[in-house]
């Protein structure tokens, strides 16, 4: 295997593909975690229903050579709508409950949406077919590669510089990286925190809505498909550190490889490697690579 650059390189590349794909869906469960700190364990959820929606609009815009890409804005507008109907009705009564009711609450929502999932599109695999101009391979140099999980590494990069910008550059960034250190103070201020937390769970469940529609093409839409993937994003969330978007960034980065190069190295362990790997970070530092210790940690 090592003799071999190409299949390394196509490997390095799965790899970098799949993390940043991961980083899209979990960048959304990390600033839902690091300012609400509630349990979102419905965060799958919504990124299977966005592929779904997907599938819908897809069908939809059928003649639009952008039908794809509206239907990817579409999936983000409507899950981030379905978000603020949760949250304005129901989660925020929760907020200064125990984490139990949060995690009983957002099981909860799994188990609604799952069943909406199946009443609406069945429980066949669907498919959505591959954007215009990107259903081929790009020539990297070194190999060919396809242009779509090529364009997701892309995107990958430009929502993590987004939520950057966003929390450490702007003012509204600021209020929000407020209302994660100190709630009372900032309400003392005269500030609608109650707002603050709204307008999060809508971007992180939109932003989870976006990652379903962007992975869709690349994998088959199937009811469950949830329980993996918010499994992963809670990895990442612990490997990088609770709240932590660089921390994020870098789980799904090392997540996405050990995936790919377990597969080549130890086929039959490849799954235990990510466990491994979280109980390695939890041992060495329990608050994440590139998390914080909570005040009073000893």
């Amino acid at each position: 295997m090592f003799d071999n650059p190409v299949l390394l390189f196509i490997q390095l590349m799965n790899g970098l593909s799949l993390g940043m794909n991961l980083f899209i869906i979990s960048s959304g469960l990390t600033l839902i975690l690091g300012v609400l700190r509630v349990l979102n364990f419905a965060h799958g959820a919504f990124f299977m229903l966005g592929g779904y929606v997907c599938f819908t609009l897809v069908g939809a815009f059928d003649m639009s050579p952008m039908g794809f890409w509206l239907a990817v804005i579409g999936s983000a507008l409507a899950l981030g709508a379905l978000a603020w109907i949760i949250e304005r009705l129901m989660l925020r009564h929760l907020y200064h409950r125990d984490h139990l009711y949060q995690l009983l609450f957002t099981y909860a929502l799994v188990l609604l949406i799952g069943d909406l999932v199946k009443v609406g599109w069945g429980s066949s695999v669907l498919s959505v077919s591959f954007p215009p101009g990107l259903d081929g391979a790009t020539n990297l140099g070194v190999a060919y590669y396809p242009s779509y999980r090529l364009l997701l590494c892309v995107i990958g990069v430009l929502v993590g510089l987004g939520l950057w910008y966003f929390v450490n550059r702007t003012r509204a960034g600021r209020l929000v990286r407020a209302a994660r250190q100190d709630r009372e103070m900032l309400e003392s201020l005269g500030i609608n925190v109650g707002r603050i937390y709204l307008w999060v769970f809508v971007a992180g469940s939109a932003i989870a809505g976006m990652g379903g529609a962007l992975a869709a093409p690349a994998i088959a839409l199937a009811p469950g498909m949830d329980a993996e993937i918010v499994v992963e994003c809670f990895i990442i969330a612990i490997i990088g550190g609770l709240g932590s978007l660089g921390g994020a960034f870098l789980g799904s980065l090392i997540l996405g490889l050990l995936n790919a190069f377990g597969v080549l190295l130890i086929p039959e362990f490849e799954i235990v490697l990510i466990y491994l790997m979280m109980v390695l970070v939890l041992l060495i530092r329990p608050w994440g690579l590139l998390g914080k210790p909570e005040a009073g940690y000893r």
